[in-house]
């Protein structure tokens, strides 16, 4: 692979699509940066760290650097601070403010800048009261998409989706070195990050004693990527009851291990209520087939351009499934905050096919009944693309580097 710069790049090298927000936002508020474990969001911090001369970081887990962020001992004249997995403090809400409020002003006026990161959801720590209510936006680091990997090298979107579909999107597998060497790496990395995130991330919220169910329902959910999820039967399989397995859920979402998608209803209550399906972040844990995958990583590419509208433009955007009450599917729907009423409404509806061009006829009923709405069948192995009424039938790599992030 030749880069632009003809040189390998690296997680330290990889210019992330949110570094300019990144930048952009420290001038405004405090910023809160979340995403999965080694998505990169340390090495974004680090690489912003090098753009402020005296910048200083510190991380929560280590003993010293603790130390120094409870007695709010850092410097003055550091045009920014870093502030990693301080949700592991108590009553981190509280400190938060006191240190945001309290920053020291620098020459010109300006305050110093706050950045936070964190493995986890922060609203899944709640505490009582919304003491940072005005004070921060909220950013999510997504894994490294088709339009990214394309904006950092001289790869084609289909070199791009070649590429992700075999190595996933966390940067240290995706940004090694691309020979057998590097798959041995890549597969290494995988199994270790499995492992650890049950048994280090998944301890912040629960009991020792529920580590190895936790472990096993997570390697269940790698085999029912796609599906309608039944807690009750991986409940009566894993002898556990759905209530219990429903909290696990929540978890595995709340660390950014994997997120559910729930299917279209402008009744929000009643949405819930159905069966979700769930995929992974990382389209690498996925057990099945290649269509399997596919529809994994262009779910992942859809929740990272729903959660790009959420946070950088403040829209209500969402992401969904279409069912209906005779079974009739299409694999995902987005939806957005309409600019004059408010309310919901679908904008686009996807069917993911690994190498069927023929246009699916669920999507071109929906696209029927649903005249203002988008409807795309994503192929990954397309000889022709087509317009099939108001059915678009397009190249998957093409389509995914078009969604801009």
């Amino acid at each position: 692979m030749t880069t632009k710069t003809s040189t390998p790049l690296t997680p330290q090298t990889f210019q992330r699509y949110l570094a300019a927000r990144l930048r952009a936002d420290l001038d405004k508020k405090l910023v809160i940066l979340t995403g999965p474990r080694q998505v990169g969001k340390t090495t974004l911090s680090r690489q912003l760290q090098a753009d402020f001369a005296g910048a200083q970081y510190f991380n929560y887990d280590v003993p010293a650097q603790r130390a120094v962020l409870h007695s709010q001992g850092w410097s003055d004249q550091a045009p920014l601070l870093i502030f990693d997995e301080i949700h592991k403090m108590a009553g981190w809400k509280s400190w938060l403010k006191g240190a945001f409020d309290g920053r020291a002003t620098l020459a010109g006026s300006r305050a110093q800048r706050l950045l936070v990161t964190g493995s986890a959801r922060m609203d899944t720590f709640s505490q009582a009261g919304e003491s940072l209510a005005g004070r921060y936006y909220a950013l999510r680091l997504h894994p490294i998409s088709v339009f990214e990997w394309c904006d950092q090298t001289s790869a084609n979107p289909e070199a791009a989706l070649t590429h992700l579909l075999k190595r996933g999107g966390f940067p240290e597998p995706c940004l090694a070195s691309q020979d057998a060497a590097g798959d041995l790496e890549a597969e290494r990395w995988r199994t270790d990050y499995f492992s650890g995130m049950i048994r280090e991330d998944v301890l912040e919220f629960s009991r020792i004693f529920e580590i190895n169910t936790m472990r096993v329902f997570a390697e269940a959910l790698r085999s029912r990527v796609g599906s309608p999820l039944s807690l009750a039967s991986i409940g009566r399989d894993m002898g556990v009851s759905p209530v219990t397995l429903k909290k696990y859920l929540a978890i595995l979402e709340a660390l950014y291990i994997v997120f559910t998608v729930r299917p279209w209803s402008k009744n929000m209550t009643r949405a819930t209520l159905q069966q979700p399906k769930v995929y992974f972040f990382d389209t690498g844990l996925v057990r099945g087939d290649d269509g399997v995958r596919f529809e994994n990583l262009v779910a992942a590419h859809l929740i990272k351009r729903a959660h790009w509208k959420q946070d950088t433009e403040g829209r209500n955007a969402q992401l969904h499934y279409l069912r209906t009450i005779d079974n009739a599917e299409v694999d995902f729907a987005l939806s957005s905050d309409s600019p004059t009423r408010g309310e919901l409404e679908l904008t686009h509806i996807i069917e993911c096919k690994w190498a069927d061009g023929k246009p699916h006829r669920t999507l071109q009923r929906f696209a029927e009944q649903l005249p203002d709405v988008i409807a795309v069948q994503v192929v990954r192995d397309l000889k022709v693309a087509q317009q099939a009424g108001r059915t678009q039938v397009v190249h998957a790599a093409n389509w995914l580097h078009g969604l801009g992030v």
